[in-house]
């Protein structure tokens, strides 16, 4: 049987690339002939969008999945023009944190929803939003494996000690197979000593955590998001989709 491997894309920070991570590294590992979903976790609906659906359009989403029993990811699950299947996501989903705040096992509901599809994709890959709330919680239990995207700035390394914090006791109480499978530095601009020497620092402070791969700086991610496009289908042969190309090829290999 096919082996189901989920990653949670999570940060508490805003801004770092977690959602053009989750697009990107997705249609990497589909370009790799694997069967891969991704899920929009976050009420923003970013991933939604930028893999051309219209969040506001959608009459069923994750939020559904998460409050209705009679709901599982085969009845909002559709199929993207980047080769990649969706769940996804919108504001409805910020309700969630509330509502389900008071339910028996409300951090084990996504993991309960996905185990349904266990075996039919490959790769399953969870967009966090920017906190540690019960979206992330639920997103840490359902995991296999955590990628962490970081900015190579100083004072984006500073919360990585508060999330490490998270996912340890996840793993102490609840998912003890949650293994973090790396921290993926973004926005990579190596022409700046800053930034050569916030990633540095990383790799000082967590060594073997750190992914080889790292993901430049570059306005092609702007311009693939404006048409909603993974890089690969915006710019195939450019620096950035060969990034997201060796990350899976190195995620794989791990």
């Amino acid at each position: 049987m096919l082996e189901t491997q989920i990653y949670a894309i999570a940060q508490q920070k805003g801004g770092v690339g977690k959602t053009t991570t989750t697009i990107n590294l997705s249609v990497a590992f589909a370009e790799r002939g694997h069967r891969v979903l991704v899920v929009d976790l976050d009420p923003q609906g970013a991933l939604t969008a930028g893999l051309g659906l219209n969040p506001l359009a959608l009459l069923r989403t994750v939020y559904d999945v998460l409050r209705e029993e009679r709901f599982g990811f085969a009845d909002i699950v559709a199929a993207t023009g980047a080769g990649v299947d969706l769940a996804p996501a919108n504001i409805d989903l910020a309700a969630a944190e509330i509502e389900l705040s008071s339910e028996p096992g409300r951090e084990r509901i996504l993991a309960e929803k996905l185990a349904a599809l266990d075996g039919i994709y490959r790769y399953i890959l969870i967009d966090c939003p920017p906190s540690l709330g019960l979206l992330t919680l639920n997103a840490l239990t359902a995991a296999t494996d955590v990628l962490i995207p970081v900015q190579t700035q100083y004072f984006a390394l500073r919360g990585l000690d508060l999330l490490f914090g998270t996912i340890e006791k996840v793993k102490a109480r609840i998912n003890p197979a949650l293994v973090i499978r790396g921290i993926l530095p973004t926005m990579v601009d190596s022409r700046t000593i800053h930034c050569r020497e916030a990633l540095e620092e990383l790799r000082n402070t967590y060594a073997q955590q750190v992914c080889k791969t790292v993901i430049p700086q570059t306005i092609k991610f702007a311009d693939a998001q404006v048409a909603a496009q993974a890089i690969q289908k915006f710019a195939p042969s450019s620096p950035a989709a060969e990034a997201y190309r060796q990350l899976a090829a190195e995620l794989e290999a791990a």
